[in-house]
């Protein structure tokens, strides 16, 4: 009939005729930066795979605050999604529809070590604290000092998580209140700071889309979000970003964080030089070294291996090397032993777990490697998938598996850890190493990296 109305399209289908998912988010280490590869960041590999699902580009954009992203959310040709690492609140409720829920957090109120630790609520008056404004930890704190107005906090749009977790490290401001993963994930640059107690339980991040009457969009993401956390893939991108964050604890953060500045330098040449011959990332050989002796290259262990790479004889020799104790050699042969562990391995195992994999082949060796290889294939796990493999690996050490297997007993856990150390050394030379390797281009990026002044070129690692 003439003159009839047209329906409106849906949310779901103007995003898949713009062939464009629009999604506004936080520029920070546990939700969406630029590295050296390009766009990265939890939030980011998460909301990305769901922008493949609909077979539509992903579009991304970052907010100046929390109080930005919610109004930018649902404006005509603006983002459709919030993708921030948000929690739901009553208030909120009123801005936004929140998805299921995909990632368990703790709010944590976070102190400066050497200060009075606080344990309970009332001991926050009187203290100097700070909060992101329009955080569900404004909202918190909001509700504790109805309970006791004697609490005095600010809320500040002009920072990130990264920036209040600085201000606590140096003392600029007595306490601040953040999420669990976050703290985590940032306490390697910031050896001060330490957690107080959690205030109240754990809650559930969740994606948002503008209020209304329209669910198309929310009913595909909380379907897209049931079969990632069903299928694995939100375990393994967990697994990536926060599985290996508590390796360090606060001791081994500080000391590394010592040794970045003190010890690096000397080798730093030798790791990129032999990097650049095996074609591998020099920070995955530093990260390597710093594991295997702490960057230090006359150390001999118990077991007769030594130097910085901590290689044993026979594979010193078969890498052409003379003199283990001699930091230049020593670094390219574990170089070379690297590269070589990496090409023997199944030409089915795609990258980053060909990286993993060849790493626990350098500890353990790629027999008793491809024993837990086979027990993975026996259990129905994927042989190609670290995430897999490493569950078996520990069996290599229990007399009612490694009897089943070619090459027996192996202390199955070390190379597990060995991977996790290395994952987490690597990830924190990724990340403050990046202004030495990108010059101008990170500094256009609006990318915050923890303790670092990108106004300042330098050859020495950044002051954590």
């Amino acid at each position: 009939m003439l003159g009839a109305c047209v329906d409106k399209p849906s949310t779901l289908e103007r995003v898949k005729e713009d062939g464009v998912l629009r999604v506004i988010t936080r520029n920070s280490p546990a939700t969406y930066f630029q590295d050296r590869n390009g766009e990265t960041g939890f939030e980011y590999e998460l909301v990305k795979r769901f922008a493949d699902d609909l077979g539509v580009k992903l579009e991304i954009e970052t907010a100046d605050n929390l109080d930005d992203l919610f109004n930018q959310l649902g404006k005509p040709n603006g983002p459709v999604l919030a993708a921030a690492g948000l929690v739901s609140s009553d208030e909120r409720k009123l801005q936004a529809r929140f998805s299921h829920p995909y990632l368990e957090v703790t709010p944590q109120i976070v102190y400066r070590n050497g200060q009075s630790r606080p344990t309970t609520p009332a001991d926050l008056v009187g203290k100097r604290i700070t909060v992101l404004k329009g955080s569900s930890h404004a909202e918190q704190l909001a509700e504790l000092k109805k309970q006791n107005p004697a609490i005095e906090y600010e809320e500040s749009d002009a920072v990130e998580v990264v920036d209040l977790l600085r201000m606590v490290d140096e003392g600029q401001i007595d306490l601040t209140l953040v999420d669990s993963n976050e703290v985590a994930m940032n306490q390697v640059y910031f050896p001060n700071v330490r957690v107080a107690f959690d205030l109240g339980d754990a809650r559930s991040q969740r994606w948002a889309v503008a209020p209304g009457e329209d669910n198309s969009l929310l009913n595909e993401i909380n379907a897209y979000l049931d079969k990632v956390q069903k299928n694995g893939t939100l375990q393994r991108l967990k697994d990536r970003y926060y599985g290996h964050v508590d390796v360090l604890g606060y001791v081994g953060a500080y000391t590394f964080a010592q040794h970045l500045q003190q010890r690096l330098p000397k080798y730093e040449k030798h790791f990129r030089a032999s990097a650049k011959e095996e074609k591998v990332d020099w920070r995955l050989l530093a990260a390597i070294g710093y594991q295997e002796s702490l960057w230090q290259p006359g150390v001999t262990s118990k077991t007769g291996v030594r130097g910085l790479m901590m290689l044993t004889q026979s594979t010193a020799q078969a890498m052409g090397v003379s003199n283990r104790l001699d930091a230049r050699q020593s670094i390219s042969g574990g170089a070379k032993y690297l590269a070589y562990m990496k090409d023997q391995l199944d030409e089915q195992i795609e990258e980053p777990d060909r990286t993993w994999f060849a790493l626990a082949a350098y500890n353990v060796g790629s027999g008793h490697l491809d024993d837990a290889r086979k027990l993975a294939e026996k259990e129905g796990l994927n042989p190609n998938k670290w995430l897999d493999v490493k569950k078996m690996l520990p069996r290599l050490a229990q007399k009612q598996w490694y009897s089943k297997t070619r090459y027996g007993y192996a202390r199955g856990g070390e190379p597990v850890h060995f991977v996790a150390n290395i994952r987490r050394y690597y990830d924190i030379l990724t990340w403050v190493t990046q202004p030495q390797l990108e010059g101008s281009q990170v500094a256009d990026s609006n990318l915050h990296v923890p303790g670092v002044d990108k106004t300042k070129p330098t050859e020495q690692p950044p002051q954590l």
